[in-house]
């Protein structure tokens, strides 16, 4: 996997100057477009979308500061309709407009060209299962909050304790089957993961989805087509060990095996210690076999 992902960099390096497809770069990689987009996230630390555009404007960059061409030439080469739109973009990244940075003196922000190594660390193993589910519906309060990748999501705890008690108890009567009890479910999450984008977050239950029709007063309901998932379990502090496995499961799991992730809900079941500073998680993600 991670050479098809850095023949994936290598692609993005020869087109900077053309549109480039993510279609084409999951071509490249051997693997989904849903999935690429969430692999590079993990493993890169911004949106796939993001590096295109930061080595675009870098290249660029080096490209004003050599005063060979007209900066409207530069700007329709590296994709940007107009002068206006150029130095808007360039101006997000490098602090300065193109102009400005030509007339001399002014330090331009550089992003690397990414190559992805393996690097072992340790002997650690994951503990995971893959489980092939028929359909089902998650049942409960939605809500639509911005992902945090560290630390508590304030939106989140405030949604949920809002949450009155009997909902709760009425909820945990449709559960009937894994993962048991209240749930955390994710959905409609951007591939590309960037902190602060907007999500669909259900505090909720999975049940049969005929069941659906049971739902308490101002629950929703989310249909779960079959499928198979792939179970990760951890335990240990709260938040850090359930954010961390979901990292690792991107970054260590999904380049060691012969699966992609698949388009749906993230659902996590949590089991707190009474003091709240341990919990013992159970990750449930949907997962394909990679073709070939």
């Amino acid at each position: 996997m991670l050479e098809r992902l850095n023949q994936t960099m290598e692609q993005i390096e020869l087109h900077l100057d053309e549109r480039i497809e993510t279609a084409d770069l999951a071509r490249t990689a051997a693997t989904s477009e849903y999935h690429l987009r969430r692999m590079f996230s993990a493993l890169a630390g911004m949106p796939l979308s993001e590096y295109i555009r930061r080595r675009r404007l870098t290249v660029a960059g080096a490209e004003v500061l050599a005063r060979r061409e007209p900066l409207l030439d530069i700007a329709v080469r590296y994709g940007y309709g107009s002068g206006e739109a150029f130095a808007r973009a360039f101006r997000a990244i490098h602090g300065v407009g193109p102009g400005e940075a030509r007339r001399g003196g002014t330090a331009l922000v550089s992003q690397p060209r990414l190559t992805f190594r393996l690097t072992v660390e340790g002997s650690g193993s994951m503990r995971y299962r893959v489980v092939d589910k028929p359909e089902f519906a998650v049942v409960g309060p939605r809500a639509r909050v911005p992902l945090v990748h560290t630390g508590p999501n304030q939106a989140i705890i405030d949604f949920v304790r809002a949450i009155r008690p009997e909902t709760t108890e009425r909820l945990e009567k449709l559960s009937d089957q894994e993962p048991r009890g209240a749930v955390a479910v994710c959905d409609g999450l951007d591939p590309g993961r960037a902190e602060g984008t907007w999500l669909d977050y259900y505090h909720g239950v999975v049940t049969s989805a005929p069941a659906g029709g049971a739902a308490p007063e101002g629950a929703a309901v989310l249909p779960v087509p079959a499928g198979a998932w792939a179970v990760f379990t951890t335990s240990g502090p709260a938040p850090g060990a359930i954010q961390e496995l979901w990292r690792d499961v991107f970054t260590q799991w999904f380049p060691a095996n012969p699966y992609r992730g698949r388009a749906g809900p993230e659902i996590l079941r949590t089991r707190l210690s009474a003091d709240g500073t341990e919990a013992d998680a159970e990750l449930w993600l949907p997962v394909e076999r990679e073709q070939g």
